[in-house]
């Protein structure tokens, strides 16, 4: 006898471990993937392109840019509410939730945290409003997972900065109003808030990927770009900055990732249950019934890691060892979720008419950057032996 089936979520009650905002603002931010993002995303992923400047202004008005911080126009929701915000934009695409991810938990966090009071004023109002916005240079070419041997470079020159360098795989760079980068300094390495039309700053949007296709990927290229002497982030010198704000964007993508997953295996659940061979729906054989268990078996667990994660945070109490946790285990997950999902589908799962195939390109990404699965298993090891392993 058949019964009526149940989401993977449903069968882990998670909307009993949400209060009623959490639960609201998720389906807020739901509704808006479903409205906007869902019947124009395989087109944008089709054709490499995304219309960010127009997008930025709606999720301003959603209020999601930023809004795990306070005051500046910013909503100052709990990290749980905007991990759930996270989820869900990604269930549209990794594409969207980058976008948001570099916002505001890279470029708007790093002036809120270390930024001067003008700064903020200047710009965390406009960028929270997606009428300014913003990306963070860090990683460079031949610089990824060891970011202090980053070369580009800041010098004083009488009362101003002079910077040089570059800086590889910046999501939003062709479209930022502002840069938040980081350089080499004779005090250390330094954050900047660089305008982008400063002299000297240009931005190469980056073509032929196959992955974040619906999304502005670009390098950054600095030649004598001369900055008065107020443009550096007072608040802090050393990586610790920037490694601060890759942790609130890791955050986001332990949440994220379980949307990507989440929409891939709903989706191979309800291909399953109409697709059928042999007189009878694939969903009926046991084959494909275990690859649907073991997936949502670790999409709720990964699941309920993230909601944990997300209480410490909102406790102040979480570590960047156990953002890293979340970040491997569910980065891994939903990619391997992805790729089993799109083997249900058999030949549909590489076609754009379903989302599978996209998700399963954009998390060969996700899996990658704000570090690769490879430095997060290094961390927890370290965590675990009290031995570096890096080198």
């Amino acid at each position: 006898m058949t019964t009526k089936p149940k989401t993977p979520f449903e069968l882990f009650a998670i909307d009993a471990l949400l209060s009623e905002e959490e639960r609201a603002i998720r389906d807020v931010v739901r509704s808006f993937v479903d409205a906007r993002i869902r019947p124009e995303i395989a087109d944008w992923f089709d054709r490499g392109t995304l219309p960010a400047r127009e997008l930025a202004r709606e999720l301003g008005e959603l209020g999601v840019l930023g809004m795990h911080l306070e005051g500046y126009g910013c909503a100052g929701t709990s990290a749980v509410a905007y991990g759930l915000a996270c989820l869900e934009l990604e269930a549209g695409d990794s594409g969207i939730r980058s976008l948001v991810s570099v916002q505001g938990s890279l470029a708007m966090f790093a002036i809120h945290a270390f930024g001067s009071e003008e700064h903020k004023q200047q710009w965390l109002p406009g960028m929270a409003a997606g009428e300014k916005i913003g990306c963070f240079g860090l990683t460079e070419a031949d610089f990824g997972s060891n970011p202090s041997g980053m070369r580009t470079n800041a010098k004083r020159d009488g009362d101003d900065w002079v910077l040089n360098g570059s800086k590889m795989w910046i999501t939003n760079g062709n479209i930022a109003d502002v840069a938040v980068v980081w350089a080499r300094t004779d005090d250390g390495i330094r954050g900047f808030v660089v305008p982008t039309d400063t002299a000297g700053f240009g931005a190469n949007e980056i073509h032929q990927k196959m992955s974040l296709r619906a999304s502005v990927t670009s390098e950054l290229v600095l030649e004598d770009v001369r900055l008065p002497a107020d443009a550096v982030l007072p608040g802090v010198v050393g990586l610790r900055g920037p490694l601060s704000c890759l942790n609130e964007a890791r955050f986001g993508i332990v949440f994220g990732t379980l949307g990507a997953a989440r929409d891939s295996l709903q989706t191979a659940i309800d291909y399953s249950i109409d697709r059928e061979q042999f007189d009878k729906p694939i969903a009926g054989y046991q084959l494909t019934q275990k690859k649907l268990a073991d997936m949502t078996l670790e999409l709720g667990k990964g699941m309920l890691l993230a909601l944990h994660l997300g209480r410490l945070k909102d406790q102040h109490v979480i570590t960047p060892e156990q953002v890293s946790l979340g970040k491997l285990n569910n980065a891994r997950e939903s990619l391997a979720i992805a790729r089993e999902c799109r083997s249900i589908l058999g030949g549909n799962g590489i076609t754009l008419e379903y989302p599978i195939i996209r998700h399963m390109n954009n998390l060969e990404s996700v899996f990658t950057y704000e570090g690769t699965n490879e430095m997060h298993t290094l961390v927890v090891g370290h965590a675990l032996t009290g031995i570096p392993a890096y080198r």
